[in-house]
């Protein structure tokens, strides 16, 4: 179950993303955050009669914490894609969003059998082949100075997933509040500080509400696969398969079409997946 929640969250992370990059041509980028994170919000607080549960001061601690570096990975990605080539920032920090609780799951005592491991080895590969709009030749061309925002916003969003991961298993979908919270409030206070337009108009609007749903609802399956016993190293790596559905939506919405190391990416990705099932 574990397995399932993981994956249906990376296909709702990445169908959100394609959405808000959609809102993020019409309308100002902090804008598109800062709303669709108070959509998602809402979205959770009518959800949490239901899915919600006792928390303590460490399961709100661990989502506020969540929260910040959740905002903090999204300011320094945009702010990358705005100076940068799209392909490779898209790459490098992906890769690290995923390396980041593999890493983590380990040196805490996850054990995967060779299967899963391989899968794990593979799903890290499939994430940069399928960034790589800009085909292979992009990556190569990246200069290591142009690395160093790409790899803070992965490991951001890699310690995101971690730090949900610490949260207890009763307190279902509630740490989620003091996450969307906290990231709300650091948003809006960096646009604030900054003089960026919180602005969103009317064509860009339902993009952005549907967008912050998505975005909770992947959140909120990462959240209950962590908490169904998923090993960290496994529902981490699974769940920053993300960029595979941007991709396929882009290329069946957008007729965007696909380099030759995306279908590869897209091909590795679906093996990942069948290896880590694979018992053993």
């Amino acid at each position: 179950m574990a397995v399932v929640l993981a994956l249906g969250s990376a296909l709702v992370y990445g169908a959100s993303d394609f959405l808000g990059g959609l809102a993020s041509r019409k309308a100002s980028v902090f804008g598109v955050v800062a709303l669709s994170q108070l959509a998602g919000l809402a979205a959770l607080l009518a959800l949490l009669p239901w899915l919600g549960g006792p928390v303590t001061v460490a399961d709100l601690a661990w989502g506020a914490s969540a929260g910040v570096l959740g905002s903090t990975g999204l300011v320094v990605f945009f702010r990358a894609l705005s100076r940068g080539v799209m392909s490779v920032i898209a790459a490098v920090t992906a890769v690290t969003a995923a390396a980041v609780p593999v890493l983590v799951g380990l040196l805490s005592g996850n054990r995967i059998g060779p299967w899963a491991g391989a899968g794990i080895l593979l799903a890290l590969l499939a994430v940069v082949l399928v960034s790589a709009e800009g085909g292979l030749a992009s990556l190569r061309a990246a200069r290591p100075a142009s690395l160093t925002a790409p790899l803070i916003a992965g490991a951001a969003f890699g310690l995101f997933f971690v730090l949900l991961d610490r949260t207890s298993a009763d307190a279902g979908l509630t740490p989620l509040v003091a996450a969307r919270l906290a990231s709300v409030v650091l948003v809006v206070l960096v646009a604030l500080a900054g003089r960026q337009s919180l602005r969103v108009g009317r064509s860009a609007l339902p993009l952005v509400l549907v967008s912050g749903v998505g975005d909770m609802t992947a959140n909120a399956l990462f959240l209950l696969a962590t908490q169904q016993d998923g090993q960290l190293a496994i529902t981490g790596v699974l769940a920053s398969l993300y960029p595979v559905s941007t991709v396929v939506l882009a290329q069946v919405l957008l007729r965007e079409r696909l380099v030759r190391a995306q279908v590869a990416g897209l091909a590795a990705a679906v093996t990942a997946v069948v290896l880590i099932t694979l018992p053993g």
